[in-house]
């Protein structure tokens, strides 16, 4: 998710796939949690119904989801996958040279990818930093802990989940 001024950049198959996922949640989703919490309320004592407690802790998360879900898709700009043309833009899995060391991520929103792939979003102090610039560019950044941190762009590949 690329946050600039209250927009979120996402492909359109993450469009998609969200927009099906916020569907489900809010039809067929709400209709089997009620019927849940209202299965657990008819076991009797509230304070004493664990069922009951768990099926509301799950619907206040699912409201919550379908929250998240609703406003990432209102401030998303739909974008195609990027050119594979070496520049560092949202939508690209990059890999950089840090402290000797190489770490790949995606650059965007952690809701295009469905994976255990690390994502930095572009208003993050490593995503602003290689935002824009080539493989083979050095670019340095402030770390949250105030350290300046030099990282060299090595390889960028559009993301293709």
């Amino acid at each position: 998710m690329t946050e600039t001024a209250g927009q979120s950049f996402l492909t359109q198959a993450a469009f998609d796939r969200l927009k099906a996922e916020l569907d489900d949640l809010s039809g067929p989703g709400r209709t089997e949690i009620a019927k849940k919490i209202e299965a657990a309320r008819l076991e009797g004592d509230l304070k004493e119904n664990g069922g009951y407690h768990a099926a509301k802790d799950e619907q206040g998360k699912m409201e919550a989801r379908i929250r998240q879900l609703t406003h990432l898709l209102d401030h998303a700009t739909i974008g195609e996958t990027p050119a594979d043309d070496g520049v560092v833009e949202p939508g690209m899995v990059v890999t950089v040279e840090m402290f000797g060391d190489e770490e790949t991520f995606l650059l965007g929103s952690r809701e295009i990818t469905d994976d255990s792939m690390h994502v930095f979003s572009e208003a993050s102090p490593i995503g602003a930093a290689v935002n824009g610039h080539e493989v083979g560019d050095v670019v340095t950044y402030v770390a949250p802990n105030g350290k300046t941190i030099e990282v060299k762009i090595l390889h960028t590949k559009p993301y293709d989940g």
